[in-house]
């Protein structure tokens, strides 16, 4: 992350006049970024579709053998491949981190009006903004560290050790010294250490939630996939940072590293974050200040010398008033604002980890969701057990409980929904033997002694338990009709997106053995339906977002049915549903309107999550996601707004803005409206520093045309910024009317130049207005008229701030604490400056009292003027 070094050098050495050495140095600078760069290039890529190919053509194209290979093949593709590692990156630079935050133009504005206060003997002055530009340098650097940590995070959660063949006899290898081509050895609680080719397998179940986002763990097994497979259709192969949990596997790796699907996720985490909206704006702001100037500067300049004034000293009052309109406490009040918003989520349930983020945040206006754990549980519960009518059965329940309880082979979410829901097995009951479960069977049995005999108990897939039966409980055969039947409420139940299974039972006799052949004749007892509950509450929290403009779309990597299931059950639209393999298709063009029109994204895998992210903000939109696994890290990383829970992994805590402590949507909502209250008092303090600057350096430059002095002195002006930038910190808790939290408020540049310039004027106006009454009708020397000047351009500061923090009438909203009382202190202070002892040290007079009242009419006339002015503005506005 950071600068490149040739960039950072190149800008020192033509600033000191060497521009002819700048060529030479990508040359110099090859050994440490570009060959770094090229080896990777040389790298060999991964076999192409690799999920397609038949098992006997990609251990061709890897030329390799079932057996693995000899070590010293091993040793040559590790040279040539390099090792299994997730890419290494460099911490950033301190002149890196630096350059990234100089490269902003509003902290760049700051930097040339503390160097030009220096220059003009304003030392104080700057001193203070270089201490407030060094002070979000420091912040900056804390932040660039995050990816870093994140990458940790992602290269911890891989074992260490890895099974695999070499020489045609296992061994164990540092996951390091992986290369494609070697055959490893999966079992139960291994982590998959490279992305394979599955060979052979019995009864392998491997949990692929850190990539997928999938609740139940996927049967793995030997065959071919389709050609334009997505990740999550691939159950022939096995992915790095997934682990088994149950069976075991031969598997042929194909990818190692950074060419892995983990890898992927580890490269996106690795480069820069997306711009935000948040910076977005701030950039944009900087960019029309610094035009404002740029265009103050030279009209200054052009009338001065049409008018013969000094060219030097006409220049510095230029630079002077162009220093005047930079907000020199804007850092400052951000800080103070987001810091403020950062306590009060935090003690509603949501910690901020990026302060910037808080605003983006507030100006989100579509929130992208995984399902589990967010809209649902997140707990796969048994939600009831039926017999062959549908009806609730208790029987089929002890039934399918003896199943779980006896049977020693997958530990699943299936069977641990089951025991929570049913009473223990009865002391009596025995168990005499097992019939394992497997992919071609995909059903399990165990044969207990009961009061009532000895009964195999069958539980497994509806389709292939099914098959297996020829009666039912009642003990008529089960004809075409029945099984009819039975299949329409099976398919009734996919329809609502549940996991089904079904259960039998057979009366059979104690013996030692018991083989696959023994599912034969079975009696089908009922139904046996799983889900994953819909969160309570989480309907209304929708319908709250809704009404505060967040539009909520679900991004998930289950399947279609599941997904429109709980989306139906939540209140969400499911007209409009875009798959992974629909999505693979698209061009990025394509996308960036498709996923504007999508309710739902189902089956897909993170890149594709991270695709929409961007697709849906190049289209306009302030984006958040909300995830918890590594698979949500690359699109939290894209995202405005990243949110995480405090239950999630490492990875996507690390990769997050917020971290919240309750797993409900109604916690972004108070995140949400906390994001909002911050960015309306940003807005406030915005609005009301540039008018008001922009006003008094324009009554400045006029007054320099005619007046034979200087209409303030410099520590007349130090005084006026510092007393004025008192009540400015209060806007920072300023009390928000619910008007302006109601739904999402963007940046918009052109509402603050126009404001800024309405505004200005208008100020500028009543400027004007003063020096008339105070050189015509009270015949002001220079130390009255600077105090008379003094006294105006501050109240009216003051009063502006009442004025533009609320879209009300002024006297109808109340105004935070704070605010109130330093503004109050503060007018009062304004009238006592010129009685005070060391008034005369600073340029003041006593003025009569004529002129104090004069000037508070003046002050009335302006807030009067200004509160009819921004009810047009701010309706063309909203």
């Amino acid at each position: 992350m950071g600068v490149p070094l040739e960039a950072a050098l190149s800008g020192t050495l033509l600033f000191r006049g060497f521009s002819f050495y700048v060529p030479l140095l990508p040359g110099l600078l090859l050994s440490r970024g570009e060959l770094r760069e090229q080896r990777v290039a040389a790298r060999p890529p991964p076999v192409e579709r690799y999920w397609a190919l038949s098992p006997q053509a990609l251990l061709e194209s890897l030329r390799t053998t079932p057996q693995g290979l000899s070590t010293d093949e091993a040793a040559r593709r590790l040279a040539l491949y390099g090792t299994n590692a997730l890419e290494e990156t460099r911490p950033p630079s301190h002149l890196g981190v630096i350059w990234l935050q100089l490269k902003s133009p509003l902290v760049l504005l700051l930097v040339v009006a503390a160097v030009i206060s220096a220059f003009t003997g304003d030392w104080s002055d700057a001193v203070i903004v270089l201490a407030i530009v060094l002070g979000s340098v420091l912040l900056g650097y804390s932040r660039e560290y995050k990816a870093q940590v994140t990458l940790s995070r992602l290269r911890e959660r891989v074992a260490t050790g890895v099974e695999v063949l070499r020489d045609g006899r296992t061994a164990t290898v540092p996951l390091a010294d992986i290369v494609p081509g070697d055959v490893v050895l999966l079992s139960a609680g291994s982590v998959v250490p490279a992305d394979a080719r599955v060979l052979e397998a019995t009864d392998l179940f491997v949990s692929q939630a850190v990539l997928t986002g999938e609740s139940f763990p996927v049967e793995k097994r030997p065959g071919d996939a389709a050609h334009g497979a997505a990740l999550v259709e691939r159950g022939n192969c096995v992915f790095r940072g997934t682990h088994a949990r149950n069976g075991t596997g031969r598997c042929l790796v194909v990818a190692t590293g950074r060419d892995t699907a983990f890898g992927g996720i580890a490269r996106r985490l690795a480069l820069r974050a997306p711009e935000t909206e948040f910076d977005r704006g701030l950039r944009q702001f900087g960019h029309v200040l610094l035009t404002t100037m740029v265009v103050m500067v030279l009209v200054v300049v052009a009338v001065n010398v049409l008018l013969d004034r000094p060219p030097v000293e006409t220049l510095l009052f230029a630079l002077a008033l162009a220093v005047g309109l930079s907000p020199e406490l804007l850092p400052a009040i951000l800080n103070v604002n987001l810091s403020t918003g950062s306590q009060a989520m935090a003690a509603r349930g949501v910690l901020v980890r990026r302060l910037s983020a808080i605003e983006n945040l507030g100006g989100m206006d579509v929130l992208c969701t995984d399902k589990t754990g967010t809209l649902t549980e997140g707990v796969v519960s048994l939600q009831g057990a039926h017999d062959a009518a549908g009806q609730p059965s208790e029987d089929v329940l002890a039934l399918a409980a003896l199943n779980a309880a006896f049977q020693t082979g997958l530990s699943n979410p299936l069977d641990e929904a089951i025991l929570r829901a049913s009473r223990p097995p009865p002391d009596s009951a025995e168990k005499l033997g097992e019939i394992p479960y497997d992919f071609v069977r995909k059903r399990l049995s165990v044969i207990v002694r009961r009061e009532a005999g000895v009964q195999l108990i069958t539980k497994g897939a509806f389709a292939h338990v099914l098959q297996a039966c020829t009666h039912a409980a009642d003990g008529t055969p089960l004809d075409a009709r029945r099984r009819a039947e039975l299949q329409r409420r099976a398919d009734a139940w996919g329809e609502q997106g549940v996991r089904l299974l079904a259960l039998a039972t057979r009366a059979i006799e104690a013996r030692e053995r018991y083989v696959r052949e023994d599912e034969r004749e079975l009696t089908f007892r009922g139904f046996l339906v799983f889900v994953d509950r819909p969160k309570e509450g989480a309907r209304d929290a929708i319908l709250e977002l809704s009404r505060l403009g967040v539009g909520i779309k679900l991004i998930t990597g289950d399947s279609r049915r599941v997904a429109e299931h709980v989306a139906r059950q939540v209140g969400l639209g499911t007209t409009r549903v875009l798959t992974g393999a629909r999505l693979h298709q698209l061009t990025d063009e394509a996308l960036w309107h498709q996923a504007e029109l999508a309710e739902l994204f189902v089956e897909v895998d993170p890149t594709q999550k991270e695709r929409i992210i961007l697709a849906l903000k190049k289209k306009g939109h302030v984006v958040g996601f909300l995830g918890d696994g590594v698979n949500d890290a690359p699109a939290m990383h894209a995202a405005d707004a990243s949110i995480s829970v405090d239950q999630a992994a490492d990875v996507a805590r690390e990769a997050a803005d917020f971290v919240l402590l309750q797993r409900h949507l109604d916690v972004v909502r108070r995140g949400i409206e906390e994001g909002r209250r911050t960015f309306a008092n940003t807005l406030k303090y915005i609005l009301t520093t540039t008018s008001a600057n922009l006003g008094n350096m324009m009554s400045m430059a006029v007054a320099s045309l005619f007046l034979p002095f200087l209409p303030l002195l410099p520590g007349q002006i130090l005084l006026n910024n510092f007393l004025s930038d008192i009540p400015a910190v209060g806007l920072a808790g300023d009390s928000v009317d619910p008007e302006l939290m109601d739904r999402p408020r963007r940046w918009d540049m052109r509402l603050i130049a126009r404001f800024m310039v309405a505004f200005g004027l208008l100020s500028s106006f009543f400027d004007l207005l003063t020096f008339g009454v105070l050189l015509s009708l009270f015949h002001a020397g220079p130390e009255l008229f600077r105090t008379g000047w003094f006294i105006e351009s501050l109240l009216t500061e003051l009063v502006i701030a009442l004025v533009v923090r609320t879209r009300r009438p002024f006297h109808h909203s109340r105004p935070g604490t704070l605010l109130l009382t330093s503004t109050a202190a503060v007018t009062v202070l304004t009238f006592l400056v010129p009685f005070l002892p060391f008034a005369s040290a600073l340029g003041f007079v006593r003025p009569p009292a004529t002129l104090l009242v004069a000037v508070a009419v003046i002050t009335v006339l302006y807030v009067a003027a200004a509160e009819k002015a921004k009810g047009p503005f701010f309706r063309r506005r909203d």
